[in-house]
């Protein structure tokens, strides 16, 4: 790919390549967008293919932290960083301390915090070398409960949009993934009295762990959850899955879940879902909820605090579907346009000098 041609279209700021002879480490942070703030993105963890596949994955991944950020109403910028390796092999305290090192170098611009196979242990040796990491224990902690919770006040959103109704009880749904976020939301499901709940999951310790805690949530095989007979399609894995292949398989009314760029096309895609009549929760919008949780981290945290900026997702989800409704857009583009506002409307707002 032409990573020039690519940034400048879309409006990046770094690219940063690191290499750690001691660890082995290897990755890339991407500094979106620093209008509104530093930029803020969790560290994954993936035995990429490849680097090119490294190399979209965290250019795709900091963009949409940057809409995240100003659709949630924060004041940070996107960012992301990617390490190249098998989980199971590279972790290690000397790693993750090397990686603390290069986030520190940034000065600032970046904070990182846990994302896919990272974890707040891993993020406690990140601490060691920089200032600049969230979601550590004994502050914020594990985002993932608070990215459900959010996700779970969006579905009742668009189950109030699309039906007039938020009642969970008289609604099923269909999770495709179990193995954080996707946990979490089940629990909030099923607190809430969900009428049937399905999950799937590829990991076999998330499926026994499903079937033992809670063996009325239905398991079905991966090929077989975007077709389910259900209210509300939950993607709560990895990105991309809304595609040429499974949308038209989707028999969902809603599509609302935790994952991230779960459109592989985010036009094309985002249309087609429309075409079809399905509601869309965008993503960087719905699944927001651990951003604000480590956000308040840089802020004398109070975790009531962070729930209650938290549940105005539901409101603000209400008003991008009407934004979209207005305008005649699927609901990613009125997600992008509702954040695009918030950008512009700030960095006017500094264009004056006051000194602080």
């Amino acid at each position: 790919m032409d990573k020039f041609d690519y940034m400048e279209r879309h409006g990046y700021e770094q690219l940063i390549y690191f290499y750690d002879k001691t660890t082995g480490l290897k990755g890339i942070t991407c500094i979106h967008d620093t209008t509104l703030g530093p930029a803020l993105g969790g560290t994954r963890l993936w035995n990429y293919a490849n680097e090119e596949e490294a190399t979209l994955d965290v250019l795709r991944l900091a963009r949409g932290m940057t809409y995240k950020a100003a659709a949630a109403g924060l004041n940070l910028g996107g960012g992301k960083t990617v390490l190249i390796g098998d989980a199971n092999q590279v972790k290690s305290e000397a790693y993750f301390r090397a990686l603390g090192r290069y986030v520190q170098s940034l000065n600032g611009r970046y904070i990182t915090a846990e994302d896919v196979n990272t974890s707040t242990k891993d993020m406690d040796y990140v601490s060691m070398e920089t200032d600049y990491v969230v979601g550590l224990e004994g502050k914020s902690g594990n985002p993932s409960p608070l990215t459900a919770l959010g996700a779970f006040h969006g579905i009742r959103a668009s189950l109030q949009f699309a039906f007039g109704d938020n009642d969970i009880s008289k609604y099923t749904f269909a999770v495709q993934g179990a193995g954080q976020t996707g946990y979490y939301l089940i629990n909030y499901l099923l607190e809430a009295k969900a009428k049937k709940v399905y999950f799937s999951e590829i990991n076999p310790k998330h499926i026994e762990r499903m079937k033992k805690e809670h063996p009325e949530v239905e398991f079905v095989t991966p090929d077989k959850i975007f077709g389910m007979e259900v209210d509300v399609l939950s993607p709560c894995a990895l990105g991309a899955v809304l595609n040429d292949d499974t949308i038209p398989q989707i028999k969902a009314k809603i599509i609302a879940g935790t994952a991230n760029n779960v459109l592989a096309d985010e036009d094309k895609h985002g249309n087609m879902i429309k075409d079809r009549g399905i509601l869309y929760a965008p993503d960087f919008v719905i699944n927001a909820g651990g951003v604000i949780n480590v956000y308040h981290e840089l802020h004398n945290y109070n975790r009531e605090k962070a729930v209650r900026d938290v549940e105005k997702i539901y409101d603000r989800l209400l008003e991008i579907f009407a934004i979209a409704q207005k305008e005649g857009i699927h609901q990613q583009q009125a997600a992008k346009v509702f954040a695009r506002n918030r950008i512009s409307t700030i960095n006017k707002l500094h264009a004056n000098y006051i000194k602080r």
